[in-house]
């Protein structure tokens, strides 16, 4: 037995707009921005340097609890990399600094307001 088989043609697709013209209407030509972002962060962005590096410190010392003040946040947490500008070799170190002023109690491991007084 011999099946005759059905010659069908797949359907043709919606025919689409042209790829100048979007579902809104045609499109518009985008500005070149040449390093720019777009947005609310807009303009270049200044490279960052890492201030020990820059400084060329040797040794960041825990007893300096000032200096090391300047990298906590308001809650007393150690700020992130990518928002001071540190290298990770400094980042560690100022870690390790930050921790041992805080074993001294030259530095708060939180501040009173997340303390609850």
């Amino acid at each position: 037995m011999e099946e005759t088989k059905n010659p069908t043609t797949p359907a043709a697709p919606a025919a689409r707009p042209a790829p100048s013209e979007g579902a809104r209407g045609p499109r518009t030509e985008r500005p070149e921005r040449n390093g720019q972002r777009r947005g609310r962060f807009g303009g270049p962005r200044p490279p960052k340097v890492c201030p020990f590096c820059a400084q060329k410190v040797k040794y960041i010392d825990y007893k300096s609890a000032d200096q090391l003040r300047r990298f906590l946040t308001d809650k007393g947490k150690i700020k992130a990399r990518r928002k001071i500008g540190t290298c990770a070799k400094h980042q560690r170190r100022l870690a390790l600094a930050i921790k041992r002023a805080r074993h001294v109690a030259l530095l708060p491991f939180s501040t009173e307001s997340t303390r609850g007084e």
